[in-house]
């Protein structure tokens, strides 16, 4: 058998020979020639590496093959007709949509889209990374993932390669954390940053966007900042700069624990901008159509 993909067409062309029982008839019930239907019955012969059909008089009929074949061609043409509804746009949505986004996306957006489709969706089901916006990129070239959550900030503006679709999802103002003790800080964003120039500063430990900004920020400010420590979870930033460690960028309208004041960056404002991305074309797939569009929804219906 020759290891070639068989083309549906012309198992159609066959299991319509053994239902009407000539190529003239399946000729007229398809709108095309009887020397046509032969030539490819004859190309799908050559495919499979055995006769098909057998002359019988001016006619021909399928040989044992050829029936067997046809019987085939009836299943094989019925999964190709529910593959093209179920992966339809117009379809139901329904499969597993694999997602790969940075923890706060994750905690304050995906996951009630979630719960929202278990709810109501139940036939679509999302797989969940948590990992920064490099690494679900990475991930989503490599078809890992279907959908990278992802994020830069105004001060800070990634380049996506201009092959993906990319979603903007929602903005959050940012402003500086700092020890609750510390002497109140008002002015433009540089000025804010130069009365810390002496400060340690703590950054993120997997993703350089924020130092991008730190040291932006400070160069307008004419210094350059110590940066001296690394911490993933902003959780954790917070503590150490309880601690006494240093100061750090911090999301603004979240609760800060005693011992933080978060100092508001207005002018220029420190922006995270967040989103979807996918592979081209991929966001017509209905199960990922239906998650971007409960992402989307709630990013407009967010507070920035």
């Amino acid at each position: 058998m020759n290891n070639g993909a068989m083309e549906t067409r012309r198992l159609e062309l066959l299991a319509e020979l053994a239902r009407l029982g000539s190529m003239r008839a399946v000729a007229d019930v398809t709108g095309t020639t009887t020397s046509t239907v032969s030539q490819q019955i004859a190309a799908l012969s050559r495919e499979m590496g055995v006769a098909l059909v057998e002359p019988v008089g001016r006619n021909v009929r399928l040989t044992p093959a050829g029936r067997r074949l046809a019987e085939h061609a009836v299943t094989i043409l019925a999964a190709v007709r529910a593959a093209r509804l179920d992966l339809s746009p117009q379809a139901e949505p329904n499969g597993t949509v694999r997602v790969a986004g940075f923890a706060t996306a994750v905690r304050g957006h995906l996951l009630p889209v979630v719960t929202e489709l278990a709810a109501e969706r139940a036939r679509v089901r999302v797989l969940i990374r948590e990992h920064e916006p490099d690494e679900a990129l990475a991930l989503l070239a490599e078809d890992q993932v279907d959908l990278a959550l992802v994020y830069d900030f105004t001060l800070a503006p990634v380049a996506f390669d201009p092959a993906l679709e990319v979603v903007p999802m929602w903005t959050t103002r940012w402003g500086l954390g700092v020890p609750a003790d510390s002497a109140s800080a008002e002015g433009s964003t540089p000025e804010i940053f130069g009365r810390f120039a002496d400060r340690d500063w703590i950054v993120n430990s997997r993703n350089t966007a924020d130092e991008t900004v730190i040291r932006t920020v400070a160069s307008l400010a004419g210094f350059t900042p110590r940066l001296s420590h690394q911490a993933d979870s902003l959780d954790l930033v917070q503590d150490m700069i309880v601690a006494g460690l240093g100061v750090g960028l911090l999301p603004a309208g979240q609760p800060v624990r005693p011992g933080v004041v978060l100092l508001p960056l207005e002018s220029p404002p420190v922006e995270l901008r967040s989103y979807a991305v996918a592979r081209p074309g991929h966001l017509d797939w209905p199960p990922l159509a239906l998650v971007t569009g409960l992402l989307t929804a709630r990013a407009s219906a967010a507070p920035h």
